[in-house]
């Protein structure tokens, strides 16, 4: 594969954004190891945490047989609430947390249970989301089939943390139980932990919030920690695609303006602002490809499709988007083809794969 000339030096206009800044930070240079021997075994098992089943919250029995597959998951999804902060921490209020969150899922969206395998609180109480999740989760070889994430309900076990982190970090209680609950998770079912994940990384939401996404890379070290591992360097950091907003600006957004119009995006005019305008694309662009959030932000389901392979020389806008960011990146030399790795990168967001 040739790295020579081909690619154009264009800069965008503007300049990113606090949340730019902050997924950007987290593409750090070089490379990481995670020491010791990680495998399916319980070699490097950990305690379970307390956590208490749904009859100990008062649960609603499920209105349907909870599916179950013959299958160990491979990740760990991670949520928030985006409930209020609130300050009462006690048991009381935790369960009332789990059956309200139980109540929408089946009152509301009609989903069978409680979407979520498990729950913590602000005061760091573990609780047991969907039944069977917990009794399925010791025995340590099957998966509950969820309702947290569309395309991984039956890969990822998913962990709602009560609150909302966008602009707070979560409290040293519910980050202790959530580390610990990771690492049993981890130990049980054989997963890495590098493979923790935030929803946004496959979903275009906020969620787990900012503050909670960008302490991913510190959960899975000290995840590893709890399992007597060692976390070095960028392993802990791993490659995602940026989420953009209304109030956005820079450089990204001026290559994903590029994208929306070499996907069909018309009347979309490339200032590097993210405003109406491009929230209404992004809404057609959604809708035109059936995802389950169509709601104007560009995240880890948009950008996949928008930031196709593009081949060097091939012209056009979805060039012009790889212009923008290797003129930002000041890159010296790119592939004939931008694959998705190399998106990432350049979208400053790249890391372990």
């Amino acid at each position: 594969m040739h790295h020579l000339v081909g690619w154009g030096t264009t800069v965008g206009r503007g300049d990113v954004t606090r949340r730019s800044v902050l997924l950007g930070g987290l593409a750090v240079a070089g490379t990481g190891v995670l020491t010791g021997a990680l495998g399916s075994g319980a070699a490097w098992a950990a305690a379970a945490p307390p956590i208490v089943d749904c009859a100990g919250w008062g649960a609603r029995p499920n209105s349907a047989v909870v599916p179950i597959w013959n299958q160990r998951p491979v990740k760990i999804l991670v949520h928030h609430t985006a409930t209020a902060n609130q300050a009462d921490v006690s048991r009381d209020a935790a369960f009332a947390l789990a059956r309200g969150i139980q109540n929408y899922h089946m009152d509301v969206r009609h989903w069978l249970d409680t979407g979520q395998h498990f729950t913590i609180s602000r005061g760091g109480i573990v609780m047991e989301g969907r039944h069977r999740s917990l009794e399925v989760l010791r025995i340590g070889r099957r998966q509950v089939e969820g309702a947290h994430c569309t395309g991984q309900n039956i890969v990822a076990v998913g962990i709602e943390n009560e609150g909302t982190y966008t602009a707070a970090d979560p409290p040293a209680a519910l980050w202790n139980a959530l580390r610990d609950m990771c690492a049993y998770i981890c130990g049980q079912y054989g997963i890495r932990p590098t493979e923790l994940f935030g929803h946004r990384d496959f979903k275009d939401t906020a969620c787990p919030g900012d503050r909670l996404y960008g302490m991913l890379p510190r959960l899975r070290t000290e995840v590893a920690g709890v399992l007597g591992q060692r976390l070095e360097g960028a392993a802990a950091v791993k490659a995602s695609w940026p989420l953009l907003r209304i109030a956005d600006r820079g450089p990204v957004v001026l290559a994903a303006q590029y994208l929306l119009r070499d996907a069909g995006a018309t009347g979309l005019v490339p200032d590097g602002r993210f405003g109406r305008p491009m929230a209404d694309a992004i809404r057609r662009f959604q809708a035109q490809h059936g995802f389950e959030h169509v709601n104007g932000m560009i995240g880890g389901e948009s950008w996949p499709v928008l930031a196709r392979p593009v081949r060097r020389g091939e012209g056009g806008d979805a060039e012009r988007a790889v212009e923008t960011l290797a003129g930002r990146r000041g890159a010296e030399s790119l592939p004939d083809v931008i694959t998705a790795p190399v998106w990432q990168k350049l979208l400053g967001t790249g890391g372990a794969p």
